[in-house]
């Protein structure tokens, strides 16, 4: 989890592109660029790109927290699964009353993404969970990975 640009560098890019939309879009209006206008995204693209944003809004929150952190994070593993497994479903009940093809693709990369991340969840128990931060705090020189 404190890979901060695994998750979090195509949420900016996108963030950054929908900054720069209206701009972008003013732009291709200049005769010079016209043959760049197929390239700009439609509205539908917008929409997709917009859930795609909400779905790692939960990740990019927790891997910019405990990125900042110069102390253990590993008492924080169950919080930190928790959070985002709740804000996964919560995707996904959003998600599973729309029925266009995208939404559904979403949904089942979202099921998919959830699925991985119970698999790591279930590898943490509370014992493992305690040897896990026990290890790291014995030799904090080196990583533990919990992933």
């Amino acid at each position: 989890m404190d890979v901060k640009t695994n998750w979090n560098s195509t949420l900016e890019l996108l963030e950054r592109a929908d900054c720069l939309r209206e701009f972008t879009s003013e732009w291709l209006q200049n005769p010079k660029y016209a043959e760049y206008r197929p390239l700009f995204t439609t509205q539908d693209e917008w929409t997709i790109d917009k859930y795609v944003m909400e779905v790692w809004r939960s990740f990019q929150y927790w891997t910019l927290l405990m990125s900042t952190r110069n102390t253990v994070t590993m008492h924080h593993v169950i919080t930190v699964y928790n959070d985002i497994l709740d804000h996964m479903n919560a995707v996904m009940r959003a998600l599973a009353k729309k029925k266009t093809q995208w939404i559904e693709d979403l949904f089942f990369a979202v099921k998919l993404a959830r699925r991985k991340l119970s698999e790591y969840y279930a590898e943490v128990t509370p014992t493992t969970g305690r040897l896990l931060i026990t290890a790291h705090i014995l030799n904090s020189f080196q990583e533990v990975a919990i992933i």
